[in-house]
C-alpha cells in the first residue's frame, strides 16, 4: 500500500510541477510581448526608455 501511495504522490507532484512550468512559460511570453510593445511604442524624444527603472 505504501509504494502505491508514493507512486501516486510522485505522479501528483510531477503533474503539478508540469502545470506550474507551463503556466510560468505563458507568463514569460506575456511579459515579453508587453516589453516588446513598450519598446516599439516608446516616446520618440528624450531618453528613449519607456520604463522608470
Amino acid at each position: 500500500m505504501v509504494p502505491l501511495l508514493l507512486v501516486l504522490l510522485l505522479a501528483l507532484i510531477l503533474f503539478g510541477a508540469g502545470f506550474a512550468v507551463k503556466a510560468l512559460w505563458w507568463v514569460a511570453v506575456i511579459v515579453l510581448v508587453l516589453w516588446l510593445l513598450g519598446f516599439v511604442a516608446r516616446p520618440k524624444g528624450g531618453t528613449g526608455r519607456w520604463y522608470r527603472w
